[in-house]
Parts: C-alpha cells; sequence; structure tokens
C-alpha cells in the first residue's frame, strides 16, 4: 500500500483521533456480534503502546434518521471496549463540539475516549465542512482504521482527513494489502464465488472479476436471474426481470467461466419448516415453490473447481443461511475454503453476510483472510478507489 500508515508517524504525546467501525449489530442495548471490536485492537494497541496524550475514537452505528436516537447509541460498545483493551475506555454522548472538547481535555495522558455516534449530525453524510472541522479539532493525528466505512466520503473519512496529518490504521492496510494485491497478481488457479441475493447489486463486480478470474462460481438468490434468462421456470423463486438481459449478457461472454449450481434445495414457504424437496434446476422450480439453497450436486460441483485453487476470494451466501435447514450449502461452501487454507490456498471472505455465515460455521480462524466491509470490499473487488483510503497521505 502507498499509503502511510500509524508505523510512519511520530504520535508520541499527541491526541489521536481514529475512525474505527463499531457499527455492531446490537439486541435491547446488548452487543450480539464484536468481531469488529474484537478486529480494531491490534491498531488500539499499537497507538496506546507509542504513548499518545490521547486516543479518541469516533464510529457510526446503523442508520439514525435525522439525529440522535437512543437505540443507536455507541455507548455499549465503551465497556466492551474497555475489556478487550485493558484500559478504561471513557465515553462522552457527542461526537464534535464543547462536551466532546471537554471530555478530550479532562483525559488522563494515554486516556481513551469514546465518542457518541457521528451519524447523529445529519452533515456527516454529506461531508460537511464544518463538522468535519469540528472533529479535527479533537486530534493532533487523524488514523481511518474503518475498512467498511471507507468506500464512503462523509466527514469522519474523507473530511476530516483534510484538516489533520492522515494516515492508515493496521487493519485497513490489513484490508487494502489483502484485496488489492489479489486482484493485482493473484496465485493461480483464481476461483471467485458469489452469493447472495440480487445480481443487479454486483453487474460490476461480476464483470470485473470475469477478466480475471480462472472460474467464477454463482450461488444464492442471483443465481435465480441467470436461470430465469436460460428460461427455466422459477416458480416463487427470488428473480429480477430488469436484470434478465444482464445476466443473459454475462452468461454470453463468460466464455465458460461462469458456472451456475445445478441443483437446489427448494422450500414451499420462507421458514425454517416449510417442506423441502431437492430438484434439477433445469426441470423447473414448480409453482408455489422457492429455491433457498444449491443442492448436494452443485456442492460437489463447485468442490471439484475448488480443488486446487491458489487463490478464492468468497462474497455472499448461496442461499437462506439465517435458516438451519437452508444453511447446509453456505456452511459446506465455507468448510470447502477451510479445506484449501490448509493446503495453501489464499481465502478471502468479503464482509456482509458471507463474514457472518463463516463466523457462524465456527471455521473463520480457517479462511486467511475475512474482512470487516461488505461494501467496501466490493468496490475493491470492482477496481474502484475508496475515497477514504485515496486521501490519506502518501508514504
Amino acid at each position: 500500500m502507498n499509503k502511510k500508515t500509524v508505523r510512519d508517524i511520530d504520535l508520541a504525546g499527541k491526541r489521536v483521533l481514529v475512525r474505527v467501525d463499531f457499527n455492531v449489530p446490537l439486541e435491547n442495548g446488548v452487543i450480539t456480534d464484536d468481531t469488529r471490536i474484537r478486529a480494531s485492537i491490534p491498531t488500539l494497541k499499537y497507538i496506546l503502546d507509542q504513548k499518545p496524550k490521547a486516543l479518541i475514537l469516533m464510529s457510526h452505528l446503523g442508520r439514525p434518521k435525522g439525529g440522535p436516537a437512543p437505540e443507536f447509541s455507541l455507548a455499549p460498545v465503551a465497556p466492551a471496549l474497555t475489556q478487550h483493551l485493558g484500559v478504561d475506555v471513557r465515553f462522552v454522548e457527542d461526537p464534535i463540539g464543547e462536551k466532546a472538547e471537554q471530555a478530550v481535555a479532562n483525559l488522563p495522558d494515554g486516556g481513551v475516549l469514546l465518542l457518541e455516534n457521528t451519524r447523529f449530525y445529519k452533515g456527516e453524510e454529506k461531508n460537511d465542512p464544518e463538522l468535519s472541522a469540528q472533529m479535527a479539532r479533537l486530534g493532533d493525528v487523524y488514523v481511518n482504521d474503518a475498512f467498511g466505512s471507507a468506500h464512503r466520503a462523509h466527514s469522519s473519512t474523507v473530511g476530516v482527513a483534510e484538516h489533520l496529518p492522515a494516515v492508515a490504521g493496521l487493519l485497513l492496510e490489513k484490508e487494502i494489502d489483502y484485496l488489492a494485491t489479489t486482484l493485482e497478481n493473484p496465485q493461480r488457479p483464481f476461483i471467485a464465488i458469489m452469493g447472495g441475493a440480487k445480481v443487479s447489486d454486483k453487474i460490476a463486480v461480476i464483470e470485473a472479476l470475469l477478466d480475471n478470474v480462472d472460474k467464477l462460481l454463482i450461488g444464492g438468490g442471483m443465481a435465480n436471474t441467470f436461470f430465469k434468462a436460460m428460461g427455466y421456470e422459477m416458480g416463487k423463486s427470488l428473480v429480477e426481470p430488469d436484470a434478465i438481459d444482464t445476466a443473459r449478457s454475462l452468461l454470453e461472454k463468460s466464455g465458460g467461466k461462469l458456472i451456475l449450481p445445478t441443483d437446489g434445495v427448494l422450500g414451499d414457504k420462507f421458514d425454517n419448516e416449510a417442506a423441502q424437496q431437492t430438484i434439477q434446476v433445469s426441470a423447473g422450480v414448480p409453482e408455489g415453490w422457492a429455491v433457498y439453497d444449491i443442492g448436494p450436486e452443485t456442492i460437489e460441483t463447485f468442490g471439484g473447481h475448488l480443488a486446487g485453487a491458489k487463490t478464492v476470494v468468497w462474497n455472499g451466501p448461496m442461499g437462506v443461511f439465517e435458516m438451519p435447514n437452508f444453511a447446509k450449502g453456505t456452511f459446506a461452501i465455507a468448510q470447502l475454503l477451510a479445506d484449501e487454507t490448509a493446503k495453501g490456498a489464499v481465502t478471502i471472505v468479503g464482509g456482509g453476510d458471507s463474514a457472518a455465515a463463516v463466523e457462524s460455521s465456527g471455521l473463520a480462524d480457517r479462511i486467511t483472510h475475512i474482512s470487516t466491509g461488505g461494501g467496501a470490499s466490493l468496490e475493491m473487488l470492482e477496481g474502484q478507489k475508496l475515497p477514504g483510503v485515496e486521501i490519506l497521505n502518501e508514504k
């Protein structure tokens, strides 16, 4: 990576303002998955080891509408972070202004402060210059370690970096290195796996990958639109009518690289307890049924394509993995990736649902790299520049 990182700048005695990604799932004020908090710890510990004057953390959480909302408060993150970091983390109910500035001033040397949700201010998502300037007043140095938000040009990811020396954190550096290096010079065979609900969300990614991969395996709801383009009946499966022509075009120009499922697991309703049947997709999906997972034959076929791969990138589940009875395909892919990792392949899982699926499968520690950013990793796979990275100081 050609950007400066925390290792390239003197942090001693400085107020270090860090944009982290603490957009964690909460239920009744309790964090249900702390993966993103744990991912930030190496950067935060590195900074604290440099003896800064203060470590100030900012993040968004969820999508609050038009102002502060208690259910989107970052307050529950402070005690969780205290536990993981092993130092007391204070919290202030404002990301900018007098209250935040006073809280920073009141910190002991080397103290850690978590600011309230940056999206409690409307200007955050508009990259408002005044808001950015107020954020910058809290620090002497800016560190972006929020890969999951690096594709958004917001005040806390881009605007604030215009006012301070701006460098990458260790997590951001790791994400960029894995995704960029993989795409620029992959070890071959290079296999990509794309899943998820909609093909329209990933057209640009599929087009970019088809130029680069040896095989592109398609599963999940998005496969249905390709099947419809091939003339198969899809019952009540999710199909995007507006994307059928695009799917047909992708199939035609893929040169045989694009591999679709041959069988699917059907349900008669969107429910874990739905009646099930497995069919050959070419036979058509009966009326009143929908495809909710890839079938055993497809798992075996995909396994054959993955065998001996040197680089694998996976983004998007193979079915409705949140329902245990339709999770077999997604978990099988996770297992196949773990097996190839053990044989020396570099395996990368894009963020979002596929990352959640790998965590659920219990195989996360057997994958080379699990990205913390869904949208950001997709944009990198497309070959796009990320505004939150571009703004950082060059080496």
